[in-house]
Parts: structure tokens; sequence; C-alpha cells
């Protein structure tokens, strides 16, 4: 057991029960996210094996509360793998995953780990093409889908302006009433990801989010993205460099900022982007080709 899941586990073990993630002498509640230490995601020795091929080796992997992390590296590098750990579709052989310090992933069903707060982006983006954009966000409300159903329901004024907001953030306030299905594929973009939003999601993985877009449409992600940052942690996966440039050089945390090199299955480099694209290692596997 290493320093990451020692840590971890110490923090598990003030659990007594409780409705509000902590009880009268102030011990933290197992389920209920705290990220009072400072540390949204937790990856400790992960590996994953498939007919023999490592996925994933042994990955170790930390995200702090309201980071944005870029994630690069070649094909098979395990990018996906990883993601498909943290929400629950693939079970690792080995290794433990947290989410804040209270949280075990792995013992928990892909819904569940949605509901936790868990928000995953895929390349292709998946929207109700039939219904408008404005539907699209209203279907995506953190709200009771039973009273939702009824014959009588209303959004209410909160939920109104929630989705105003929603459609000012996302570049869409003037699509609201346009059928998704005929948005360009950056708008589907960003329509997903303001679905995703709705849900009020503390982490969000993102597959590659600018893959396909123009490059107005893809500096209008970044922008969106910065301004997500400290109230969201995200870790972006992504194969633009120049997109990466973008997030990694801009924002309050600059300097601070790390991007992480994946190769097969494990951590090969992370630091800062000047860092890693100084790393002879990098340049061979990755950068170089």
């Amino acid at each position: 057991m290493n320093a990451l899941n020692t840590t971890a586990e110490a923090l598990l073990d003030d659990r007594p029960s409780g409705s509000d993630g902590a009880d009268q002498m102030g011990h933290l509640v197992t389920g209920e996210l705290d990220l009072s230490h400072g540390v949204a995601l937790y990856l400790d020795d992960i590996t994953v094996s498939f007919d023999g091929f490592r996925a994933l080796n042994k990955l170790n992997l930390t995200i702090d509360a309201g980071e944005l992390r870029c994630i690069i590296g070649p094909n098979g590098a395990g990018k996906t793998t990883m993601m498909d750990v943290i929400t629950g579709k693939t079970r690792p052989d080995e290794g433990s995953a947290y989410f804040g310090s209270t949280i075990d992933l792995l013992s928990m069903r892909e819904n569940a780990i949605a509901q936790s707060g868990i928000g995953r982006k895929f390349q292709k983006p998946t929207v109700f093409e039939h219904l408008t954009v404005f539907e699209n966000l209203e279907l995506s409300l953190k709200a009771d889908r039973r009273a939702r159903s009824a014959v009588f329901f209303r959004l209410s004024s909160e939920q109104l302006d929630r989705i105003a907001e929603m459609l000012t953030l996302i570049h869409l306030h003037s699509q609201a009433q346009r059928t998704a299905g005929l948005l360009s594929h950056g708008q589907k973009q960003w329509l997903e990801i303001g679905m995703l939003l709705m849900q009020d999601p503390k982490l969000l993985l993102l597959d590659e989010p600018v893959a396909g877009m123009t490059d107005e449409e893809t500096e209008r992600t970044a922008e969106l993205f910065l301004s997500l940052e400290g109230a969201h942690s995200l870790v972006v996966v992504e194969h633009d460099m120049k997109f990466i440039g973008e997030l990694t050089t801009n924002g309050p945390n600059a300097a601070k900022k790390k991007v992480t090199v994946l190769h097969e299955g494990s951590v090969l480099a992370e630091g800062t982007l000047a860092d890693v694209q100084a790393n002879d290692k990098v340049v061979e596997v990755y950068l170089g080709r």
C-alpha cells in the first residue's frame, strides 16, 4: 500500500452515521462527498487487464478539488480505460479509487457514481436531437422526475433562471428554441456539456471535447472550461496540443497547472506543459510523432 492509498484509508477511518456529511464530532460519513482535504479524485495502483493485455498498469493519479487537469498520451495509453474505471464501466483487477475522501468508487454502480457528482462526456456528442436546446437542458435538470412527468408540472422561476444562465454559459442562448439536431458539431458538444452541468457535477471527465470543432469553436470551448475551473474539477483528455496550451497557460492558476502523460497504462510524466514538452521520453513516445 503506497502513501496515496494510506491517506485515503486514513480519511475513511472517521465515518459514523449522519445525513449532512458529518456528525456532531465532525467525523466524515461514508458515501457523502467530502472535499475538505482538497482532493477530488484518488486513483491508487489501478491495474486493468484485457485478455492478458494491461490497459492500466498500477496507475496512480490525484486530482485536486477545483483543478483543471489535462491528460495526454498516444493511442492505447489507457486514457479511456482510466475514465471507464472512474465511472464504474470497468472494474479494475487491483487498486483503489476514491471520489473525495469518503466515496469508494469501486463499490458503486455506474448510475450511483453519476449521482454522486461525476459527469462524463464522450467524444461523440449525445443529445436528444428531436428536442430543442431548451428542452434538452430542461430534461437534464436535477429534479424529481416523477414531478416533472406530471400533467401540470411547470418550471419554477429558479429553474428557468438556471436554464437561462446555462444557455449563456454554453454560447447557445440565441439557439434556445432550435432543434438540437440542427446544431453544428461544436454546438452539440456545448449542449452536452451544458446538460452535464445541469446535474451540478463536482468532477467532469471530458474525452477529446474539441475533436471536429472549428478554430472558433475550439477557442470558445477553452474559454468555457477555464470559466468552470475552481467550481468544478475537470479532467480533459485531448490530442490537440494547441487546445491544451490554451487551458494550461491561462487562468488564475496557470503557473501551477499540471499536464499528465500516460503511456502503456501508467504515468510517464507529469508537470507543467513546458516540463512535459521538454521531457525526452514524452517526445519519443508521443510528441515527436
